[in-house]
């Protein structure tokens, strides 16, 4: 039997290295995040970088060589990981350098015990942290101000798959990316908003139906949008015919919408 300890213990922890813990204030208190805390299977915990400084002030400096910008140095962060780490953790840095963040990523943090990340500022960490770091994450090709933003991601991401964060228990599980493709095209009341209407065969009731339009609109969405996924899926003959049959619809509708109007008399 568990241990009282054992039984209150998260399934997930998350200690955030920050120099701006109050990034964070309000958005632990809304959506997945607040409802996966508040059901004790997420723990997050926000380190002050400053405080492993040995002064609030030193933790930066000019970086070696010359140049613009100041570094993070190497100290107050490897103690701030050192003060929480254990044999469960993975240390993450975000970083332009590191893998893409993607939904396959996500699950797999999901499914760990203990986080750490790591938020970097202004023109970045100084490169020797890297001995203490095991992942470095970038969450797209531009420039952010810090690593707090990717944080925030990650961690939205990441609580979804914990349970008791979603109203709908199975809603992660039709999400976009999930089968592999995009999601189909999603539609509530009223039926009808400045002429534009729902789709038919959403209103009929017929479950199958529904879910062969919603699987042809995934694929149809997927090759139009992100072609580049399915190009890692292997679509069965089923999908293969739904497909073609999207194109064929999509091609005739847009063909419908560029054809000149018959002026009247």
């Amino acid at each position: 039997m568990a241990s009282d300890s054992q039984e209150r213990r998260p399934r997930l922890r998350i200690d955030i290295i920050t120099l701006f813990p109050e990034y964070f204030a309000f958005p632990l208190k809304v959506g997945p995040v607040r409802r996966a805390i508040e059901h004790g299977t997420l723990e997050v915990n926000l380190l002050d970088l400053r405080s492993f400084a040995d002064s609030p002030k030193e933790v930066d400096d000019y970086p070696y060589g010359g140049g613009a910008g100041m570094v993070l140095k190497p100290e107050p962060i490897v103690r701030a990981i050192e003060s929480v780490h254990t044999p469960e953790s993975l240390v993450i840095l975000f970083s332009p350098q590191g893998e893409r963040l993607n939904h396959e990523r996500v699950k797999d943090l999901a499914g760990r015990r203990h986080l750490i990340l790591i938020c970097g500022r202004y023109k970045g960490v100084d490169e020797r942290v890297r001995r203490w770091v095991d992942l470095e994450i970038s969450i797209g090709d531009y420039v952010l101000s810090g690593g707090e933003p990717a944080a925030l991601v990650l961690l939205d991401a990441v609580a979804r798959w914990l349970p008791d964060s979603l109203g709908d228990k199975d809603s992660a599980l039709t999400d976009s990316f999930e089968t592999g493709l995009l999601d189909a095209p999603l539609y509530t009341r009223p039926p009808e908003f400045r002429g534009l209407k729902v789709p038919e065969v959403l209103r009929s009731g017929n479950h199958a139906e529904i879910r062969r339009w919603r699987r042809k609109q995934a694929l149809l969405r997927t090759l139009l949008r992100r072609p580049d996924l399915l190009e890692t899926q292997t679509l069965s003959e089923e999908d293969q015919r739904l497909l073609q049959e999207a194109l064929e619809e999509f091609q005739q509708a847009s063909s419908e919408e560029t054809r000149p109007k018959e002026e009247g008399p």
